[in-house]
């Protein structure tokens, strides 16, 4: 499998509660094999409007939002496969509901 890169959306396995279902790397890629994880912002099509939900219309996925309030940390393993790329600029949206959920 290729290594997940910042600004890709994969399919992620959530487990049983979160699901499958798409997700952005958010995090660089990593450097010790030993810590093969990956950070993640969930993809959901249940969008409430939340200030922190940021809606990025693309071909690859169904109408919905990226939701930073549901950032994950998971292993390598739990990914499926790619599904697309964000743009630059559609990556800083995205980057600047992070840092607002996170108080950065």
């Amino acid at each position: 499998m290729a290594l997940p890169r910042r600004g890709e959306v994969w399919l992620v396995d959530l487990g049983m509660t979160a699901k499958v279902r798409p997700c952005l790397v958010c995090s660089i890629p990593v450097q010790d094999e030993h810590r093969a994880l990956v950070t993640l912002v969930p993809h959901t099509t249940s969008v409430r409007g939340s200030r922190f939900e940021v809606v990025i219309p693309v071909k690859f996925l169904r109408a919905g939002a990226f939701d930073a309030q549901n950032i994950v940390t998971n292993p390598y393993a739990k990914l499926i496969r790619k599904l697309g790329t964000l743009t630059q600029s559609q990556l800083t949206l995205i980057d600047d509901s992070l840092r607002l959920w996170l108080g950065l």
